[in-house]
């Protein structure tokens, strides 16, 4: 059943979506795109999230999914969502368009630690459209820049139209006031940048091990050889962050499909310190 806005509710129930209009719908590549939406308040007040957390967003007749926040947290007058069409509800989500409706809930889950980071180099480790749960987090970095030490972002796509943000990140490498290392895995001849994994970038990245603080979010593959490479150049397991996004469903606990271990990916994550969680991100098959 479709639901109507009501003005006069000021507190939204957790399990119950706020309408909201798409302001505006851009292609980012053959299978992914953002929306940036009106912000979900029904009572008037300023709506706000913390860079790492997510929305389920709810396609009319289609469902819900989790998708993390992607975009500048310090501009309230929207919030936008980047999204690879995989699935019935991600693919309806693909069609709508400036003026259509969509359901909102949230914001839910945990955050990176930005201010844990504060005053420590920062490594942003990203695959595929992991990217888009990590810009947020950039985007702070950019507005409080000298607040932290060195930062530097290893970005990995499949080819190079599979990357995100293309001109944003050519902008961040012009600028200079981080690194930008990207990389593909099959190049074509426009590609001027690194061919091969990830985490050859770890080289020509520059962060001291004893005060880096690491950020990780993509395919849990990437994030296993990561974590691997992050071991071997000395930086600790409780100054690493991942974030998962395991088949949430509900997002406040009740449904349990998001179960790792004994936490709820909704609830505890989806931004987990690596040290909490090492045991059972271990186990291949979790």
């Amino acid at each position: 059943m479709a639901l109507a806005p009501n003005e006069s509710i000021e507190l939204r129930s957790p399990m119950l979506p706020t309408v909201v209009k798409v302001q505006c719908f851009q292609a980012e590549t053959h299978d992914t795109f953002t929306l940036t939406l009106d912000p979900p308040t029904a009572s008037g007040a300023p709506y706000s999230f913390l860079p790492g957390q997510f929305n389920m967003l709810y396609g009319f007749g289609l469902g819900e999914v989790p998708i993390s926040m992607s975009g500048d947290p310090a501009q309230t007058g929207s919030v936008v969502h980047t999204i690879r069409a995989v699935g019935s509800v991600t693919g309806g989500l693909a069609k709508v368009r400036a003026g259509d409706s969509i359901g909102v809930r949230g914001p839910f889950g945990s955050s990176w630690p930005m201010d844990k980071a504060r005053g420590n180099d920062v490594l942003l480790v990203s695959g595929g459209i992991g990217l888009a749960p990590l810009r947020p987090a950039l985007y702070h970095l950019v507005r409080h820049r000298d607040e932290y030490g060195r930062v530097a972002l290893l970005y990995g796509a499949r080819t190079p139209g599979d990357v995100l943000y293309r001109e944003e990140l050519q902008a961040w490498q012009s600028r200079g006031a981080f690194q930008v290392l990207l990389t593909v895995d099959r190049a074509d001849p426009s590609w001027s940048e690194s061919v091969g994994l990830v985490t050859a970038l770890f080289t020509p990245a520059e962060f001291d091990p004893q005060r880096t603080v690491g950020m990780i979010c993509g395919p849990e593959m990437m994030i296993r050889l990561t974590l691997k490479e992050f071991e071997k150049r000395g930086v600790a397991a409780n100054r690493l962050y991942v974030s998962l996004e395991r088949n949430m469903q509900c997002a406040v606990g009740f449904c349990g499909h998001c179960q790792f271990g004994p936490n709820f990916v909704c609830m505890d994550g989806p931004v987990f310190r690596q040290d909490r969680i090492k045991a059972f991100f271990d186990v291949r098959e979790a």
